[in-house]
């Protein structure tokens, strides 16, 4: 039988006598209401795990629409099937001497927010599998695999689907199977249409290959590559702008009136491996020309370079060299942020940075080009006095 008001009555007694307070929990049980019921010669239904939220049905579905996006990313020492308890990889079919595994875990932070909020998933995956295999790239390694984790209240398959085929596209892109993942649906855990995502990537370099660098030293070259947006970073400030200006995801986006606030901001970080691992092998990856690779995520270019040089070097960095997109410029405005703010928070326009042997500027410059980038010099490694980053001159603030 259902217990009934006077043992209800009596708990929340022994709550108060205890200075608890009795907790509201109808919110939390929808969309999931169960009611238990004591065993008696009236019922003997069973409670099941869909009726507890749990649909393995609906998981079971999921796996077979995104069984073909995988295989799409097969590769030489995977075959990206799904539906072990863990994922394979070959290392001997890819072909390296004396390689040093290297491994990379990321998430999207609270970009994920606009696109849960906006309803918009198919590119949030991009920026999953971007934050991990640019981390990889960063020491020369090429990104190998790759797993997922996906948690949320109720599965939705489309959406799942939408995610994790954004996801396989970036893996197929940055040359890395996609061997795996989870898919956890927890009930309780999370408001209805919420979601988090987690990513996991493993990359090889050959010993000899791996950055940085030991002989980054004064008079070095700085490059950079430019980025497409915030990437995956500073999200929790942009929202907070956003929101004190009155703007919804589906305005136009004051920095790009053709676009709504949710498309420019879900703008996919970019994915940065093909080019780099093309111009390392143009070059020679041991030649010494490329000397150091930061990727420029949270705590933008003042947190990031100096990860990347040794204690007696800084990098002295020309802000005049660059003109950062418009969507950093409105966001300075917004914010009133002084340019100090803006270069420990954002990419500032600039998402992978390059210390290059001064003699090798010009065939690194050209390598990059081949592979379809614009390289730009901003800088050069000095010694160090006080600060690991200079800067010299201010950020371009025009909208």
């Amino acid at each position: 039988m259902v217990c009934h008001q006077p043992c209800d009555l009596a708990i929340r007694n022994m709550l108060a006598d205890q200075g608890c307070p009795w907790p509201d929990i109808t919110d939390q049980l929808n969309p999931y209401e169960v009611t238990f019921n004591t065993m008696s010669e009236d019922t003997d239904r069973p409670v099941t795990y869909r009726q507890a939220g749990v649909d393995i049905d609906a998981g079971n579905a999921l796996v077979q629409a995104i069984v073909p996006l995988a295989r799409a990313t097969s590769r030489p020492g995977a075959d990206a099937a799904l539906g072990g308890f863990g994922g394979l990889f070959d290392l001997k079919q890819v072909g390296f001497r004396d390689p040093l595994l290297v491994a990379a875990t990321d998430g999207v932070g609270t970009k994920l927010r606009i696109a849960i909020e906006s309803g918009q998933h198919e590119t949030i995956g991009t920026d999953l599998v971007a934050m991990c295999v640019n981390d990889l790239i960063v020491q020369g390694a090429e990104p190998l695999f790759f797993l997922d984790y996906m948690a949320t209240g109720r599965l939705d398959v489309a959406t799942a689907r939408d995610v994790i085929a954004g996801i396989a596209e970036a893996c197929s892109q940055s040359g890395c199977a996609l061997i795996g993942g989870e898919t956890a649906e927890m009930p309780g855990m999370y408001q209805s249409g919420d979601y988090d995502l987690a990513g996991f990537a493993v990359g090889a370099v050959e010993r000899d290959c791996i950055l940085p660098r030991s002989d980054v030293a004064a008079g070095d070259k700085i490059l950079a590559i430019a980025s497409s947006g915030p990437h995956a970073n500073g999200y929790s400030l942009v929202r907070r702008l956003v929101e004190a200006a009155g703007l919804g995801w589906n305005d136009p986006a004051p920095w790009a009136p053709s676009a709504s606030v949710a498309k420019s901001l879900l703008t996919p970080t970019r994915l940065y491996v093909k080019p780099l691992l093309t111009a390392l092998r143009t070059i020679g990856p041991s030649s010494g020309a490329i000397k150091a690779l930061a990727h420029i995520t949270g705590g933008g270019l003042s947190e990031n370079i100096p990860r990347v040089l040794p204690d007696e070097a800084a990098a002295a960095i020309d802000l005049a060299s660059w003109r950062q997109p418009t969507v950093f410029a409105w966001l300075a405005k917004a914010g009133r942020l002084p340019d100090e703010e803006m270069l420990r928070t954002f990419n500032c326009g600039l998402g992978m940075i390059l210390v290059v042997a001064a003699d090798r500027e010009t065939d690194v410059t050209s390598a990059l080009k081949h592979a379809g980038e614009t390289p730009l010099l901003i800088g050069e490694i000095v010694q160090r006095h006080a600060q690991a980053v200079v800067y010299q001159g201010s950020l371009d603030d025009t909208p």
